[in-house]
């Protein structure tokens, strides 16, 4: 039977010293772990706002189940399998296809402004092509969407790199598959990219995207630690 068309995202319990270290300083560890849980839930409002889609969250560890269940109650959770982050990707993406969906899209969790259009846009572009990507500035992708198990693309890619989306575009294009770049946006992983991200969000209504992160930047003195 098919199934709905499977929205995935990938995810990382926040821990003070593991999350977001690279924004460390001027963040303080604890900081910089509950920034990327604002990240987390306004990723999961842009997903909820995607429409006919099972939503899905690729956790880790192992045992963040619970930190996920009480986080959004309404997303199925599948762990993250793998040693790589291309292993763990496929993995997922893999799980959605054979278990029935026709089209599976997975994201980063790093973009709490995406717009949701994005995503929607990923779907409608599988109804023609094989693979879908969503670029980031820094030549990685925020987004990579299939209608059929591809794991060469993600197994046979370095991932993390400057050059991560040309070598998925290049892989998929000499095996012959039908590849759509969606608009060019970018994570935040650095201490530009959030400043990026502050003076984006000081332009959006305030009712608009990234609530939480709105909220957490307006009340931290983000830019004074360290």
């Amino acid at each position: 039977m098919t199934q709905p068309d499977t929205l995935l995202v990938v995810a990382k319990q926040p821990a003070p010293g593991q999350t977001k270290t690279r924004l460390c300083p001027p963040l303080t560890h604890d900081q910089a772990a509950e920034l990327y849980d604002c990240f987390l839930r306004d990723t999961l409002s842009i997903m909820r706002a995607v429409s006919d889609v099972r939503c899905v969250i690729g956790y880790l560890p192992e045992d963040a189940q619970g930190y996920f269940r009480q986080l959004a109650p309404d997303m199925e959770l599948s762990p993250q399998r793998g040693s790589s982050l291309g292993e763990r990707l496929d993995h997922l993406l893999t799980e959605a296809l054979l278990g029935g969906s026709q089209r599976a899209v997975i994201m980063d969790s790093d973009s709490p402004t995406l717009p949701s259009a994005y995503l929607q846009q990923a779907f409608d572009d599988l109804a023609d092509a094989d693979v879908v990507l969503g670029p980031t500035h820094d030549g990685g992708y925020y987004l990579i969407g299939l209608n059929k198990p591809q794991p060469h693309l993600l197994r046979e890619v370095q991932m993390s790199t400057s050059h991560v989306l040309a070598d998925t575009v290049a892989l998929a294009e000499n095996s012959g598959l039908n590849v759509s770049l969606l608009p060019v946006w970018y994570d935040v992983d650095t201490i530009e990219e959030l400043h990026q991200l502050h003076g984006e969000i000081a332009g959006l209504s305030v009712n608009g995207r990234a609530v939480a992160t709105r909220q957490w930047l307006s009340q931290t003195n983000w830019r004074d630690s360290g």
